[in-house]
Parts: structure tokens; C-alpha cells; sequence
């Protein structure tokens, strides 16, 4: 997705390369690509923080390096691998723009375009790469585009093909299986504009009634989710619950590199959905 012409002089790439940290070299080959996106999910959280707070956001690239680069914030999959995609244009890479849909063998075609991802190629090469620095920060290194199993702790990660077609990217940890799948395709990018649209409005969304924020290092994942948050190492999952609007303010500063004090407005709202949460649990385990 192109940025408008009088964007390109606001948006620049050494800018973004100082937000990730990356010091390494730049050169369109895959070394580079692994290095860039080690860089980046290792800076950048994934979270939701805007949508909670009821400020809209855009599948623009332009509008996500105003937002990460600029504000110092993190994003969503349509901003991050947005700005990554853009990043890598700039340094050599062809990139191609994906629409993926995440749980689709339950969600169906209600799923479709609730993902952005990236296929990547190399200026000397056909192989091609997915890259993804937008799916909560499991993915650590880009992977080829070929059926197997990677181990990027704490995390398992999977690629194989589907009956119909498509590609599943699958993510694993612990007991736990998330996925999406997609074509090797472009993205149709008014349904990307559509769904990411839908998925700050909608009341159901679970970025409308969940907060999220997600960070990991070369071998752990933090996640907050309302109340809760989860600390994944190779040992396994620990949980802590935090008890106010303070320690949610000072957990998304301290933990994930979010200075947003306004966020303990969230707080009423995010401890009846835990409540909500709990009470579900308990129906289901007494049922």
C-alpha cells in the first residue's frame, strides 16, 4: 500500500530504525530481514490502547510511523505489519501485503481480513518469506514459505497447507494452538480498511471489549489482557493480577514502554469485564 506523496518526506526510515533499536546492516537479504524483525517485535508492543480509549485507527502506513515512530506507541497487526512493510520497501525488499484470517477453521469467512501479514522476497532470490511482526510477538524470525515447525521460544510455530488452498500459520504455546490463514495473494485492501474498521466498533469485537498489550524479548512474552498478565518463558506461563488503575498505568509503563496515564480511565471498565469473565468460567466448569 503506497503512502501519498507528502508523506514521504515525514516518514523516515532512520527515524524508524532508532525507534526498533536496529544498528545492524541494511541490505535486502534474509539475515537482514531475520535481524529487522527480531528488532522490531522486541520494541514494539502489540496493544489495543486506542481502540479502549475510543481514538480511531487506519490501515495507513503513514498514520501507524506518526503513531510508533512519532508518539512512541505500539499497534495493532494493520499498523505494525503496515509500518514494517513500508520499512522494508525502503531498504530493498519486495514486499507483498497480505489479508489473513485468524481462527478461520471456526470463525469461517467472518474471519476474513482480520490480519494483515507479509510475504517477503528478496531482490536475488524467488524464495519467499512470511514476516510478521503484528500477530502479538510470537513470530521472532521471519520464516520461509515452506510446511514445518519452528522453535522460537517460548513459542512453537507451524506452516502447512490446508485442503483448500490456503496457508495456516499456527502458534503454540503451552496447550494452547492460535492461528490464521491466508493465499498467496495481495490483500484486498478495502476489506483490510473494512474489517479493521469493524473490529474497533463492533461492541463483540475482542479489541472493543478487551484490553491488550503484548511484548516479548528473544525468549520470553509478556501479555496483559484486562486484568491479567501472563509472563511466558520456557518454563512455562505465570499469571499476576493487577488490583487498580494505578498498577495498570504503571504496568504498561514499566512492562511494555507505554507512558499513558489516561489509560486508568479504563480501569471501572476493565474490572467488570474480568468479573464478567470469571462468572463465565464458573458456568462453564459447573455445567
Amino acid at each position: 500500500m503506497d503512502c501519498p506523496e507528502q508523506f514521504f518526506n515525514l516518514m523516515n526510515v532512520q527515524a524508524y530504525l532508532d525507534r526498533i533499536g536496529y544498528r545492524g546492516a541494511l541490505r535486502p537479504d534474509p539475515s537482514v530481514l531475520v535481524a529487522l524483525q527480531q528488532a522490531h517485535v522486541c520494541a514494539v508492543p502489540f496493544e489495543n490502547l486506542d481502540v479502549q480509549l475510543g481514538r480511531p485507527v487506519t490501515i495507513a502506513p503513514q498514520d501507524a510511523y506518526e503513531k510508533i515512530v512519532g508518539k512512541n506507541r505500539g499497534g495493532w497487526c494493520y499498523e505494525q505489519n503496515g509500518l514494517f512493510g513500508w520499512a522494508l520497501e525502503k531498504i530493498g525488499f519486495d514486499v507483498t501485503r497480505v489479508a489473513a484470517a485468524v481462527m478461520r477453521q471456526d470463525r469461517g469467512d467472518a474471519s476474513r481480513a482480520n490480519h494483515l501479514c507479509l510475504l517477503v522476497t528478496t531482490p536475488e532470490s524467488s524464495t519467499r518469506y512470511l514476516a510478521d511482526v503484528g500477530f502479538g510477538g510470537s513470530m521472532l524470525e521471519a520464516i520461509e514459505l515452506l510446511e514445518g515447525e519452528h522453535a522460537q521460544a517460548p513459542f512453537r510455530l507451524g506452516l502447512k497447507k490446508t485442503d483448500d488452498r490456503y496457508w495456516r500459520f499456527s502458534e503454540y504455546l503451552g496447550d494452547g494452538q492460535f492461528s490464521y490463514d491466508f493465499l498467496e495473494e495481495p490483500a484486498d485492501e478495502s476489506a483490510l480498511q473494512e474489517k479493521c474498521a469493524t473490529l474497533q466498533s463492533d461492541p463483540a469485537s475482542n479489541f472493543v471489549l478487551n484490553l491488550v498489550a503484548q511484548l516479548r524479548s528473544r525468549e520470553q512474552h509478556l501479555a496483559l489482557r484486562g486484568r491479567v498478565l501472563h509472563v511466558a518463558t520456557g518454563n512455562g506461563v505465570a499469571k499476576q493480577i493487577l488490583n487498580s488503575a494505578d498498577e495498570l498505568v504503571a504496568t504498561l509503563a514499566g512492562q511494555f514502554g507505554l507512558d499513558l496515564p489516561e489509560a486508568a480511565g479504563l480501569w471501572p471498565r476493565i474490572a467488570a469485564r474480568h468479573e464478567q469473565i470469571m462468572r463465565m468460567k464458573a458456568d462453564i466448569k459447573e455445567g
